[in-house]
C-alpha cells in the first residue's frame, strides 16, 4: 500500500512540476500529510480481504490506499474547519503555508488565510485521487461499482458528521449523548471502520450477510474507538498522544464525556471551563477533576467497553480467520493510550 501511494504521489508531482514549482511543492506537502500514520484503514481492508480468502494483494493494496488517501483529505479539511495549524506536533498543510507567508513578511491574518486556502486545495486534490486509485485497481465492473458505492457513502456520511460537529460547536447547549454518538459514527466510524471492512469483503467476493456483519462490527468498534479517543483528548498523556489535553475544553468540543457531564448536577460548575479560549492548565485540571467526580469519565469508559464487547460478539458470526485478524483491534480500542 505504501508503494501504491509513493507511485501515486510521484506521478502527481511530475505532472505538477510540468506546471510550476509552487504546485509541485503543494503535492509534496500533501504527500507528507499522507505519511507517518498507522495505516489503519488499509489494514482493515486487508484483514477482511485475507480473512475471507482473498489472494490478490495488489488489488487490495490499491483499494486500501484509496481509503488512506480519503483519510488524508478529510483530516486536511478538518484542520481547516478547526483552524488548526499543526498535526502530530508538526505544521500541517495550513501551518506550512502560513509559516512561509509570515516568513515573507505577510501579516498573520493574511498568512493564515493563505495557509487555509492551500489546505482546501490540497484536500480537494486528495479527494479526487481517491477515485483514481480505485480505478487503478482494475476491478471487474460489478466489484468496482460496489467499492465505489462504499467510498461514496464513506465520504457522504463523513460530510454529514462534520457538519453536525460544526453545528454542535456553535450551539448554546450541549447535544445529547445519542446525538454525539450519531455524529461520531457519521464523521469517523463509517470511513475508518465500516467501509474499509466492507470493501475488503467485496473484493474477496463475500456474500451480503458477511458484508453486513463486518459493517456492524465496524460500527460498534468505531464507537468504542471514538469514546476512547474522547477520553484521551481530556485525560491522555500528551507526550504519547501528540495532542493537547487543553484543546477539546478550549474549543468547547461536544465529546462523549462532556455530553454525559451536561446531564449531571455538576454541569454548571464544569460549564465555567467549557469553551474558554483562555483556559489555563490549572483550570483544565479542575475541569478534569469535576468530569471524574460527576461520573463522566467512568461512564465513557463503560460505554466504550459495551460497544467493544458488542463488536467482539459480532465476530462470533464471522469466519474464524476474520475473527483472528479483527479481535486484537477490538481489544486495542480499550487499551490504547495514543
Amino acid at each position: 500500500m505504501d508503494a501504491v501511494l509513493r507511485e501515486y504521489f510521484s506521478l502527481a508531482s511530475a505532472r505538477a512540476r510540468s506546471i510550476d514549482d509552487r504546485y509541485e511543492r503543494l503535492w509534496g506537502r500533501l504527500e507528507s500529510s499522507a505519511s507517518g500514520g498507522k495505516r489503519f484503514r488499509p489494514l482493515l481492508v486487508l484483514a477482511a480481504y485475507e480473512g475471507l480468502g482473498g489472494t490478490d494483494e495488489t488489488q487490495a493494496a490499491r483499494v486500501g490506499a484509496a481509503f488512506e488517501l480519503l483519510h488524508t483529505a478529510l483530516i486536511v479539511h478538518d484542520d481547516v474547519i478547526d483552524r488548526d495549524f499543526t498535526r502530530r506536533g508538526l505544521p500541517n498543510v495550513s501551518g506550512s503555508y502560513r509559516d512561509i507567508a509570515t516568513t515573507a513578511g505577510i501579516p498573520i491574518p493574511a498568512a493564515e488565510h493563505r495557509g487555509m486556502s492551500a489546505a482546501v486545495i490540497a484536500g480537494d486534490l486528495a479527494l479526487a485521487g481517491v477515485y483514481r486509485l480505485v480505478e487503478s485497481a482494475r476491478l471487474d465492473d460489478v466489484v468496482r461499482e460496489k467499492v465505489l458505492q462504499l467510498v461514496d457513502w464513506a465520504l457522504f456520511a463523513s460530510a454529514a458528521g462534520e457538519l453536525a460537529d460544526v453545528d454542535f460547536s456553535m450551539s448554546a447547549s450541549v447535544p445529547s449523548i445519542a446525538k454525539v454518538l450519531d455524529m461520531a459514527r457519521l464523521k469517523t466510524a463509517v470511513y475508518t471502520f465500516e467501509a474499509p471492512l466492507q470493501a475488503g469483503a467485496v473484493l474477496a467476493g463475500a456474500d451480503e450477510r458477511t458484508g453486513d456483519l463486518l459493517g456492524e462490527f465496524g460500527r460498534e468498534i468505531g464507537i468504542a474507538y471514538q469514546a476512547t479517543d474522547d477520553l484521551l483528548g481530556l485525560f491522555g498523556d500528551e507526550a504519547r498522544t501528540g495532542k493537547s489535553t487543553l484543546g477539546d475544553l478550549r474549543e468547547g468540543k461536544s465529546t462523549l464525556p462532556v455530553a454525559h457531564a451536561a446531564t449531571t448536577p455538576l454541569w454548571p460548575e464544569i460549564a465555567r471551563y467549557f469553551g474558554r479560549s483562555d483556559l489555563t492548565t490549572e483550570d483544565a485540571d479542575e475541569a478534569r477533576r469535576l468530569l471524574i467526580a460527576c461520573g463522566a469519565e467512568s461512564a465513557t469508559r463503560a460505554l466504550a467497553s459495551r460497544h467493544a464487547a458488542a463488536a467482539i460478539a459480532v465476530l462470533e458470526q464471522l469466519p474464524a480467520a476474520v475473527g483472528e485478524r479483527l479481535r486484537p483491534i477490538a481489544v486495542r480500542a480499550l487499551e490504547r493510550d495514543k
